[in-house]
């Protein structure tokens, strides 16, 4: 198997990779079945002096078949993939952090909730082209648009999903390896599009948590405050 995709750190990248490659062999045999019956036709029926062309209305049994068979394999597609995309799609699992991504022309606004675990109060924390998560966790992503269509795309986690104006829509992941990925935008959205560009950073557990101590270091204030109460009581 060719094995050319993008890295994959997402636990249901490889599934994802898998129906893509099934179609892409299929593709391919397709493609060399037509090249090689255009081939023989050319030489087949080139020209030749004295051979008259001869019009013909087609075969209805032929064309039947041929719809029949490419209706079979799309409907075939589809019952394959409706579990894995209703597993992506529909049933986010219960996640250990969340975090909006609202897209604007031209670059991402990563928030998040802060330590209450709730949008909208005071410690929550907004970075732009930013999104720190830690590995093997899942990540709920509420994703929306300031103004036109953008398009959140991690290439190694197989995520990609519009966001629209006016509309919030839930995605998840779980990253299996730290390290920094890019997030570009790929919906065409504007003049600056090619240089809307995000990253992904993902953390062992022991960094991502430094990086909440420092980001919420009043946070961290409190806790230690709670434990000595504790203590002396």
């Amino acid at each position: 198997m060719l094995n050319w995709l993008p890295e994959n750190i997402s636990t249901y990248g490889a599934e994802i990779d898998s129906l893509f490659y099934v179609i892409y062999y299929i593709t391919l045999v397709t493609f060399i079945l037509v090249a090689a019956a255009m081939v023989i036709f050319l030489i087949k029926y080139r020209h030749r002096e004295g051979h008259q062309a001869k019009y013909t209305h087609g075969h209805t049994g032929l064309e039947i078949t041929w719809t029949a068979i490419t209706t079979i394999v799309m409907l075939g597609f589809g019952l394959m993939s409706a579990p894995l995309w209703s597993k992506i799609k529909q049933d986010v699992p219960p996640y250990d952090i969340q975090v909006q991504v609202t897209g604007k022309q031209f670059n991402w606004e990563v928030l998040y909730p802060g330590p209450d675990e709730t949008f909208g109060t005071e410690d929550d924390v907004q970075l732009e082209n930013m999104v720190h998560v830690p590995v093997n966790k899942v990540v709920r992503v509420i994703l929306t648009s300031k103004d036109v269509i953008h398009s959140f795309f991690v290439p190694v986690l197989r995520l990609k999903q519009d966001m629209l104006p006016g509309r919030k829509i839930d995605a998840w992941f779980e990253a299996t390896k730290p390290g920094r990925y890019e997030i570009p935008c790929a919906e065409l959205c504007g003049f600056g599009h090619s240089g809307m560009l995000g990253y992904l950073i993902v953390h062992t557990d022991e960094d991502y948590q430094a990086w909440v101590n420092e980001t919420w270091p009043e946070h961290v204030s409190e806790m230690k405050a709670e434990l000595d109460q504790g203590s002396e009581s």
